[in-house]
C-alpha cells in the first residue's frame, strides 16, 4: 500500500505544481526537511517498499517518530532512513 498525504497527521508544507518530483529514486545526501510533506512522504514510502511495512498504521508512526522524535543532527535523506531503519529495529 502507499502511504498518501491524505494519510497524515502533521502539518506539512507542500509542493506547488508537481515540485516533489525531485523526490524519488533512493535517499540521497540531499538536505532532509521534516516539515516538507513531499520528502517525508517519500522516505516513508520508500522505507515501506524495501521493509515490506507498508499499511497505513505503520506508515503513520514512522511519520509520527519523524515528527517528533528525529534528532536535529539528522540532517540528509540517507540519514533520517538509516535512522528509521534503527529505530524501528530496536
Amino acid at each position: 500500500m502507499h502511504f498518501r498525504k491524505e494519510d497524515m497527521k502533521g502539518t506539512y508544507k507542500w509542493a506547488e505544481n508537481n515540485e516533489n518530483s525531485i523526490f524519488n529514486g533512493q535517499p540521497s545526501r540531499r538536505i532532509f526537511d521534516r516539515y516538507n510533506g513531499d520528502q517525508v512522504l517519500f522516505i516513508i514510502n520508500f522505507y515501506g517498499s524495501l521493509s515490506g511495512r507498508s499499511s497505513i498504521q505503520e506508515s503513520q508512526q514512522i511519520e509520527e517518530k519523524i515528527y517528533n522524535h528525529l534528532p536535529l543532527e539528522k540532517k540528509s535523506e540517507l540519514s533520517v532512513f538509516n535512522w528509521i531503519r534503527n529505530e524501528l529495529f530496536q
